[in-house]
């Protein structure tokens, strides 16, 4: 083998092995930013924005995090989804007045690198159920947090929960979250007390009693605190080379803003409202299909965002009660009663279709009860109109033959022909009737009138 030869091979050999090298030293690291109470879509772009990340081999995942809490069963797909990603996942609270409140912290407890910016907060993780607005229950102990309620937890126990229910709710959550410190390394005691006792801390707090594991103002100084950490993630354990990474932020797309717009609690009650009266209005009044096209897109996404919300079926079947009262007060008039308790089965079914305690998960009472109105204002309004049109005189067809005068034209062979309302027709009477004679309409058999002469009188007054 000649020496070029023998050089070019060499130089390729060297060039590939510096390949990996040279890529990993200018790898992106994606941002991904969750600033909204925690739902459908917040899990679902979580849950893609890991799996995009795995696929591309990224060295870390970055999550901003900014939420006052959510859905509990949203939670913990994405709390399942960075236990069991093989890229670590930094859930970094931030920006300056920030806070990873309720379903953000047991997040925040999940992640592989708990960090949050100055002036944020965390905490605030008790369990909250269902119920009618104002009716919360307070959980023992303060609301507040910090360092001075630490000290008052330890020689205070809680109380304990009122009801079955919310104890075992609370026992559930405060396992949750101990397993997830346990795992993570972190401040056990006070996550349990964040549930049962919802207690909160600050950013410097919080790195103090252990609860997180550094403070940093932004990712590029996130980046630079982690390079030579060592973490443990489902793929084994690794060693973070973040000096000279790049960061890309990648908010969300289309999908993410539809399905969080969607999936919000008052734009269901929306969507399900108008596909319903818009379907209603395509069956009454058939016409180019476009109010039935609206009323079934907008009824099947209503339909997708109930099936994605905690929903009670309880209140789901007080609205369609209320709506099926509204429609049979238009059709079977009661004066007032059927549309009196459509509007109140409406509003209660409305106050109970949704978890109201969550934050950002709540139908506001002015949205329900406005809606009530405006549908009992439709039933009335078209009730009103129809007993109008009711009661107006019948103005064609047979029926608008029915007492109209006539005039007769001749009589031969045993026919009579009349002429009613501008038409020629042929009447039949009881009496003898002679040309000329007037005529009023009593009956209509097929195409032949039964008709009566007129009083003397009339005749005349009709002759002269």
């Amino acid at each position: 083998m000649s020496p070029m030869r023998k050089f070019w091979i060499v130089a390729a050999a060297l060039l590939l092995l510096a390949l990996p090298t040279s890529l990993a030293g200018t790898a992106s690291v994606p941002v991904l930013q969750v600033q909204d109470a925690i739902g459908p879509a917040s899990a679902d772009y979580l849950l893609r924005g890991l799996r995009r990340a795995a696929q591309e081999g990224a060295p870390l995942v970055i999550v901003e995090l900014d939420t006052p809490g959510g859905l509990d069963s949203s939670m913990r797909q994405m709390v399942q989804a960075i236990l069991a990603s093989p890229v670590p996942v930094a859930v970094h609270v931030r920006p300056a007045g920030a806070r990873a409140a309720s379903a953000g912290t047991y997040i925040l407890y999940a992640a592989h690198v708990a960090a949050m910016a100055p002036a944020t907060t965390l905490g605030a993780a008790t369990p909250v159920a269902i119920g009618l607005p104002g009716t919360e229950r307070k959980p023992p102990g303060a609301p507040g947090g910090g360092q001075g309620d630490a000290k008052q937890g330890k020689d205070k126990a809680p109380a304990p929960p009122a009801d079955a229910m919310t104890a075992k709710q609370v026992h559930d959550a405060a396992a949750f979250i101990r397993g997830l410190a346990q795992l993570r390394g972190r401040n056990a005691e006070w996550a349990e007390r964040a549930v049962r006792e919802a207690v909160s801390l600050t950013a410097e707090e919080a790195l103090r009693e252990r609860v997180i594991d550094l403070l940093a103002r932004d990712p590029a100084e996130l980046l630079a605190r982690l390079d030579g950490r060592s973490l443990r993630t489902a793929g084994g354990e690794l060693k973070l080379a973040t000096r000279g990474l790049t960061l890309e932020t990648r908010p969300p797309d289309w999908r993410h803003r539809l399905l969080s717009v969607v999936s919000q609690p008052s734009i269901a009650l929306l969507l399900m409202m108008l596909g319903i009266y818009a379907l209603l209005f395509e069956f009454s009044s058939p016409g180019l299909g476009l109010a039935g096209v609206f009323g079934a897109i907008s009824l099947l996404l209503g339909l997708f965002a109930l099936q994605l919300l905690p929903v009670n079926y309880a209140g789901l079947a007080l609205i369609l009660l209320g709506m099926g009262l509204f429609v049979a007060e238009l059709l079977a008039p009661s004066f007032g009663v059927l549309g009196v308790g459509g509007i109140a089965a409406f509003v209660a079914g409305g106050l109970l279709l949704f978890d109201t305690e969550l934050p950002g998960f709540g139908v506001p009472l002015p949205l329900i009860v406005g809606l009530a109105l405006l549908s009992a204002a439709v039933v009335l309004l078209g009730g009103g109109l129809a007993l109008k049109a009711h009661r107006r005189p019948v103005v064609s067809g047979h029926a608008a033959l029915i007492g109209a005068p006539g005039r007769v034209l001749h009589v031969a062979d045993g026919d009579s022909w009349a002429e009613v309302q501008g038409e020629r027709w042929r009447v039949s009477c009881r009496e003898p009737l002679q040309p000329g004679q007037a005529v009023r309409v009593v009956g209509v058999r097929g195409l032949t009138l039964d008709v009566q002469a007129e009083p003397e009188a009339t005749r005349q007054g009709a002759s002269s």
